[in-house]
């Protein structure tokens, strides 16, 4: 018993958050581990992460994405071109392929939450809108982790 004890105190002592994240399903769309990290006092942007996976026969796409928590909430990129990183706006959304998962994550596809209106505080949760063209809408909460933490790990289906 105090093993499990101790288990449990460590998973919790190492800002295991985002890996406890909560799921949620909206049609055959599945939104795993939605986390985010703690921003600067000043800092006007933070990103936000999850993993989406369609279960259906079709294609849906994430097309929109809202927050109370930042003027602005778009769906970005970010990839190497030449030597170069660039970050853009994905201005058709992000195409979900049928049983395909799509991973948004630091380096890669992320939500980009631009105009703050209160610094990413750890332990705390952000809500956000997610907007598909089929499935529709749902809320979701992003389980904020320490600033600069890495992405947790995705377990496998």
């Amino acid at each position: 018993m105090n093993c499990h004890r101790f288990a449990l105190a460590a998973l919790f002592g190492l800002g295991a958050i985002p890996a406890l994240a909560h799921d949620y399903k909206l049609g055959a769309i599945e939104i795993n581990h939605p986390w985010t990290r703690a921003t600067p006092p000043t800092a006007q942007a933070g990103g936000g992460f999850l993993v989406l996976t369609n279960t259906g026969t079709t294609p849906d796409r994430l097309v929109d994405v809202k927050s109370p928590a930042a003027d602005k909430a778009e769906i970005h990129e970010m990839k190497m071109d030449g030597n170069v990183m660039r970050m853009r706006e994905l201005d058709k959304g992000l195409e979900i392929p049928p049983g395909a998962t799509v991973e948004l994550k630091p380096g890669s596809f992320h939500i980009m939450f631009m105009g703050l209106k209160a610094p990413f505080a750890k332990d705390t949760k952000v809500p956000l809108t997610l907007v598909f063209e089929k499935a529709g809408s749902i809320a979701v909460e992003l389980p904020v982790a320490a600033m600069g933490a890495a992405a947790p790990a995705t377990p496998k289906k």
